[in-house]
């Protein structure tokens, strides 16, 4: 998915700009960057992160990188920041992007005659693209505006020119952009958990398509937000810091909610709660208390040489990479009937061999109950499970296995307790080998979110989008 952090100061912004930035880095990355603005000089740096941490990579350019406005970003696709030099001024962009018809904007931009420089997992780089468009008009707020009317998909963006920091939140919000402030200076983020340890305080979470101006002495506005949103769901469920809020509805206190869901739908006999570390823990935890039973952790993460198993790009190594960071411990395991809350299931292969292990070390019974709804349908908006085939997702291997096509009656399947559906779940319960499962019902996610559902994208787990 990717983050976006920017800041803007009456002192040095370098260091605030650092740590923001890495505080984003569990969104999930293959590239980290910076740039800074010292006067009229533009500097960045950009490095491969996909074998290591953006603190360890980046510790040694700070030293070079010296300025009072700066953008920083986590990116899972492109390397970031750009610099793009336009009638406009020369500017720095980055974006968290999901750019559908990026073929079809760049052959027109190869029409007008006009060319790149940069390239992003082999083709056009998203961000460069995004700064062409914006350079197509007048001013910073049209051209930001246009570029969200051109682009298929979501983009969020933050511009470091050399009066400010523009921050834009994309189109519908699927992706949040939050201003902080705090004495001297301002701050734009992905997520307001780089704002506490920072000393900035939440001021403004935009709306969507909004667009302001960060000076150190303040912002302004200079786009109304839209009045339709679809925020990602999945925020809160699995992307989300427990520490961060969006539309000011904090993730942890979510996934409690989340877990007291599923217990109130369940009746099962077991001996204790757990989650999948770490994004499965708030779910359990809100579980346990509801039911009143104990929370364990029979399974413990080891971070200090395996970072997030998403990172790498080989599915294979992201499988030996979830696998090695997962601890068992035996004594909470030995004979135990044992209940795992999870964010979601998409594609199932380390969580079976996940249930494998429980079983070899004794476990009498292992029951999973999964936060949200099967996930059917491939993200269209962000950057999650597009990496995959749509019948690498464990919901559309379970239904080519029933229909012997992976694409018919979703709608059914989508339908919480309807015949297909229950018999998709148990198709991909008996794949796993789990005593039970269940999942966690549309209407009890939205609930426990606290927004209207035409307020959310609930795109991967039933095919809607109201715009």
């Amino acid at each position: 998915m990717g983050g976006i952090f920017g800041n803007v100061a009456k002192t040095d912004c370098v260091t605030d700009l650092f740590y923001g930035t890495d505080y984003l880095s569990h969104l999930g990355t293959r590239k980290g960057g910076m740039a800074v603005l010292d006067a009229d000089n533009f500097s960045r740096a950009i490095h491969n992160l996909e074998n290591s941490y953006f603190r360890t990579k980046f510790e040694s350019d700070l030293d070079e990188l010296q300025g009072s406005k700066g953008i920083g970003v986590i990116s899972d696709t492109e390397s970031q920041p750009i610099i793009a030099s336009s009638h406009l001024g020369t500017f720095g962009i980055v974006t968290v992007s999901k750019i559908n018809n990026i073929d079809e904007l760049s052959k027109i931009a190869f029409d007008k005659k006009k060319h790149f420089s940069e390239t992003g997992g082999g083709g056009i780089n998203p961000t460069e693209l995004v700064a062409m468009l914006i350079s197509e008009k007048n001013s910073f707020e049209e051209g930001i505006e246009y570029a969200q009317e051109c682009i298929n998909g979501s983009c969020s963006m933050l511009l470091l020119t050399k009066k400010g920091v523009v921050a834009a939140r994309d189109k519908l919000g699927r992706t949040p952009v939050i201003i902080g402030k705090k004495e001297g200076a301002y701050a734009a983020s992905s997520e307001t958990c780089a704002f506490p340890n920072l000393g900035f305080d939440i001021e403004k979470y935009l709306g969507p398509g909004e667009v302001v101006f960060l000076t150190a002495e303040g912002y302004e506005q200079l786009k109304k937000p839209g009045d339709k949103m679809q925020v990602c769901s999945f925020l809160w469920v699995y992307y989300g810091y427990p520490a961060s809020s969006y539309e000011d509805i904090n993730v942890e206190t979510v996934r409690y909610r989340c877990g007291k869901a599923l217990a109130k739908n369940d009746d099962i006999d077991i001996d204790f709660v757990a989650g999948i570390p770490d994004s499965g823990t708030g779910h359990a935890i809100g579980y346990a208390n509801e039911k009143q039973i104990p929370y364990a952790r029979p399974f413990v993460k080891y971070t200090p040489t395996w970072p997030r198993s998403f990172m790498p790009q080989n599915q294979k190594v992201r499988d030996l990479v979830a696998k090695m960071k997962l601890i068992p411990v035996k004594n909470f395991i030995n004979e135990k009937k044992i209940l795992f809350c999870e964010d979601s299931i998409v594609r199932g292969t380390q969580l079976q061999d996940n249930v494998q292990i429980l079983f070899d070390y004794g476990a009498l019974e292992v029951h999973m109950r999964p936060a949200c709804p099967t996930l059917i349908y491939p993200c269209e908006f962000l950057n999650f499970s597009t990496s995959r085939s749509t019948l690498d997702l464990a919901g559309r291997k379970a239904i080519k296995g029933i229909e012997g096509e992976e694409d018919k009656n979703l709608d059914e399947y989508a339908t919480a307790g309807s015949g297909k559906n229950l018999e998709m779940i148990e198709l991909i319960r008996k794949r796993l080998k789990l005593t039970s499962l269940k999942f966690q019902k549309m209407d009890d996610l939205v609930e426990a979110i606290g927004l209207p559902k035409n307020r959310l994208c609930t795109h991967c787990w039933d095919g809607s989008s109201y715009f």
